[in-house]
């Protein structure tokens, strides 16, 4: 049996080229390392997930995200915040517009008094307006409806349908082109001496008592005429309503005047039912009424002669600022006039009446403001 020679073995050493202290110096520079990676994906990470969001909404989904994105929308309102505060710095915002006085203002200035029968077409009531301008003038009184009960403007009130004037203006015009023209317009209207009025209604006329006939404040053949009655429902109605329409015409002030009694005094008139007020209570409530129904919507003024306004009258029962207006036009007869004393005193009496604007017209002195 052959036997084999048994191979010697070989001993194996397991040995290390690396030092305890090159171990050490290379565990703790994989340890930065990984510490290095980390802070970097930590501060990379917010960013990397914008793009990441912004890339599938925007291109996937096909939506924009800028708007959401708090740094992009904290960047874009940084920006704004810039571009805003050097605008400011380099061109100041211009100071705004004054608000436009509005037509019920009432201001310091000289009135005056139009022909109205001279304002017949655009180019008529242009040069007036001018005229008046270059004047100085910031009121134009405009006569609208006269003593006489006649109307100078198509009016379609219907108790005034048969007095309308042959040529009437157009009344929306006048008031239009004067306010172009810095000036405010005022519509003048007589209120109760109205016979033309009285004529086409007589529920809102003054009647001889127990009788149907319109009582008149002289004879016929002396050229008498009838009046509206002041305490008849229809009559203050039918005032109200010529206010009310040429306000629409564009008249924010109206001027009314024989807001009163005829000055004759008979047992001959029948008022129909007074209900025990007096002349004076009467034309107080009628001048509250007018007050109550336009309010603020248009400035009401009551033209007044002198004697009026200072003394008691069988027309008016009381002195004229005791009737409860705010704004009044005083009258001084052409045969006197009032020095600049007279003018402070009377302003101050009335004042003192619970009147708070009065402008006195003065044709002797030269004076209407």
């Amino acid at each position: 049996m052959a036997h084999y020679k048994k191979r010697p073995k070989v001993k194996r050493y397991r040995r290390s080229f690396y030092s305890r202290e090159m171990k050490l110096k290379k565990g703790i520079g994989i340890a930065v390392l990984v510490l290095a990676v980390l802070g970097i994906g930590w501060l990379a990470a917010p960013h990397v997930l914008d793009w990441a969001t912004h890339t599938w909404y925007t291109v996937v989904r096909n939506r924009d995200l800028s708007a959401s994105s708090p740094a992009v929308s904290e960047a874009a309102s940084s920006t704004a915040a810039s571009e805003a505060a050097a605008s400011s710095v380099a061109e100041p915002e211009p100071a705004p517009e004054p608000e436009p006085t509005p037509g019920t203002a009432i201001v310091a200035g000289s009135w005056a008094e139009v022909d109205v029968t001279t304002l017949t077409d655009e180019a008529a009531i242009t040069a007036a307006a001018q005229q008046l301008a270059a004047q100085g003038a910031v009121y134009a009184v405009v006569p609208l409806k006269d003593t006489a009960g006649s109307l100078y403007y198509a009016s379609q009130v219907p108790a005034a349908a048969g007095s309308v004037a042959a040529n009437p203006v157009d009344a929306a015009a006048i008031a239009r082109v004067f306010k172009a023209n810095g000036i405010t317009p005022v519509a003048q209207l007589a209120a109760f001496r109205d016979p033309a009025g009285a004529r086409a209604d007589h529920a809102m006329a003054i009647r001889y008592k127990g009788q149907e006939y319109l009582w008149l404040d002289n004879k016929a053949s002396a050229g008498g005429n009838p009046w509206l009655n002041p305490y008849a429902a229809e009559a203050v109605q039918y005032i109200g309503d010529l206010i009310e329409e040429v306000h629409g015409m564009g008249f924010d002030q109206v001027l009314l005047k024989n807001v009163q009694f005829p000055s004759s005094t008979s047992s001959k008139q029948d008022y129909g039912s007074t209900n025990g007020v007096d002349r004076a209570g009467q034309l107080a409530a009628d001048i509250a009424a007018w007050q109550s129904r336009f309010g603020t919507e248009v400035t009401l003024w009551y033209g007044y002669s002198l004697s009026q306004v200072t003394d008691a009258t069988s027309a008016l029962g009381v002195p004229a600022a005791q009737l409860g207006m705010k704004n009044l036009l005083v009258e001084v007869p052409g045969s006197s006039t009032l020095d600049e004393a007279g003018r402070t005193t009377l302003t101050r009496m009335l004042e003192d009446a619970g009147v708070e604007h009065t402008v006195i017209r003065d044709d002797a002195a030269g004076r209407f403001e």
